[in-house]
């Protein structure tokens, strides 16, 4: 597994869950990571940064459930190191933010392990930002203070300094307090601290699943324990708390804590992954297709030799135009062998996408259907002009129709193909979701078919069902489902505009 020479320990912070808050550093040092050593507090979508062939160890910790002592995870952190493999330490947070990550360091360099800190943002200060609640203003707090709410049990005596702690005119946040926030509350105000003093406990903060409860410190320990509110939590006690009234921004969009099925295929789904969670929203990823390519490849390849033949290459998905500059470059050939012929591709996306490649496409129909394409493509064209059709191999025939009536001489290359992945969750995934979404005709058959014997109407139950066009939709119906929401845009970046003034309209 390990590489050649010495190998490195990288203690890198995983930020507060929120995986638009990992650092450009992280990223890259997980991208290589040969061993992943990770905590509860990393979130799925900062774990799936490492690669396939990286060890994955769980070593995750919280209050009364170790699931590995924390000399054992010194001992394999060095063990592998030592082997020659890149080690990436991955905590919650911040690795010098009371996660014990001093103590890591200091073992590896007892040991002469070489090793790298790489600091994350720390959830004492991104989870009450998420809750709008800044922990300065120069009406209530010119400073802050972070402590531990639960220091070492070893210790005889607190080390905590509470008279210095009971200040009005500064913020204090409390990491892993809420175990003893009633006996902390109590001390505060023992020291000074008026009852009414706002006091903010923010749960899973910068994640869909964040919940706040706003009080006062004289009652925010039953405030807390009725809203059932546990770790992780970050407690904010002064003034500013109550700034969360006027400032809060993340937890009141529309699609806030909503679990949002994603069932297009899994090497597609990170973008939009990442839209949901930039929206408050959970996604849920269970593919219902899978892209593949064709095996046989000569029409592709003779189509290629041929392309001077055609007056229009046309492209109906990314998919599409992947497949064709992976069979130019199999042939050694690039974007020059498109010369002349007219590049139109069906959707921004596609066309976004044949610009990584240097070609800008001649025709981008405003809608993004087939339907579409078809009359400008023959509004540009003469009868007998050839036309390549690059696209899946089970796609409708509806276009090459189309343009076939108008005199046109078609050409199709199936450029790839999509399967049903197995899921033996799946029904458990649709299940937990509250949106199902799907943005192709064949995310619906594939639900249909992992579902088994399940029908999709049941499945679907009390659930929003949301499509990226009027095609998508009409295969849902066609399924039995009723379709809540159809994308006016159809784009994932519509498709998620659509969902929000759904549920904007609906409160």
């Amino acid at each position: 597994m390990g590489t050649s020479g010495r190998g490195r320990v990288f203690l890198v912070g995983a930020g507060p869950g929120d995986p638009g808050l990992l650092t450009l550093r992280a990223a890259e040092v997980l991208e290589s990571a040969e061993v992943l050593l990770y905590d509860a507090l990393a979130s799925d979508a900062i774990v799936a940064f490492a690669p396939a062939t990286c060890e994955r160890i769980y070593v995750g910790k919280r209050a009364g459930d170790h699931a590995m002592p924390q000399d054992e995870i010194e001992r394999l952190a060095i063990e592998r190191a030592r082997a020659g493999s890149r080690v990436v330490r991955l905590k919650g947070g911040d690795p010098f933010i009371f996660g014990r990550g001093g103590e890591e360091a200091q073992a590896l360099a007892a040991a002469g392990v070489p090793f790298e800190i790489v600091p994350g943002v720390s959830s004492a200060y991104a989870a009450p930002a998420y809750a709008g609640i800044p922990l300065t203003h120069r009406e209530y707090a010119a400073s802050f203070t972070v402590a531990t709410g639960h220091e070492d049990p070893g210790k005889a005596v607190s080390s905590l300094d509470w008279s210095k702690l009971a200040d009005p005119q500064r913020t204090l946040v409390l990491l892993m307090a809420t175990a003893n926030l009633r006996e902390i509350a109590n001390e505060l105000i023992a020291h000074g601290l008026a009852p009414q003093t706002p006091v903010a406990v923010v749960q899973d903060g910068t994640r869909p699943s964040q919940r706040t409860v706003l009080g006062r410190i004289d009652s925010i320990a039953d405030d807390v324990a009725a809203a059932k509110i546990g770790a992780p939590a970050v407690v904010v006690i002064g003034g500013v708390a109550a700034l969360r009234t006027q400032l809060r921004w993340f937890d009141n969009g529309a699609l806030f804590g909503k679990r949002v099925l994603i069932t297009r295929a899994g090497e597609q789904s990170g973008e939009f992954a990442r839209a949901l969670l930039a929206r408050g929203a959970q996604p849920i990823l269970a593919p219902t297709i899978a892209i593949v390519p064709v095996d046989d490849t000569s029409d592709a390849d003779r189509a290629i030799d041929d392309l001077a033949s055609y007056a229009w290459l046309i492209f109906t998905s990314q998919n599409g135009v992947d497949a064709f500059f992976a069979r130019l470059a199999a042939k050694k050939c690039d974007a020059r062998s498109i010369g002349a012929t007219k590049v139109a591709a069906i959707g921004e996306r596609t066309a976004a996408r044949l610009r990584t490649h240097g070609v800008i496409a001649d025709l981008v129909p405003a809608e993004f259907i087939s339907e579409e394409i078809a009359p400008e493509v023959i509004a540009r064209s003469s009868p007998g002009n050839g036309v390549l059709l690059y696209r899946a191999q089970d796609a409708r025939d509806v276009l090459p129709q189309m343009l076939q009536d108008a005199g046109l001489i078609i050409t199709i290359v199936p450029a790839y193909s999509t399967v049903i992945p197995p899921d033996a969750q799946f029904a458990q995934k649709v299940s937990e979701a509250d949106v199902l979404t799907f943005t192709s005709a064949s995310t619906i058959r594939g639900f249909v078919a992992l579902l088994g014997d399940i029908p999709a109407s049941h499945a679907a139950s009390g659930k929003c069902v949301a499509c990226i066009g009027p095609i998508t939709a009409n295969a849902a119906a066609q399924a039995g489902l009723t379709v809540d929401v159809v994308a006016p845009v159809h784009t994932t970046v519509g498709l998620l505009d659509a969902l929000e003034l759904y549920y904007a309209t609906r409160t």
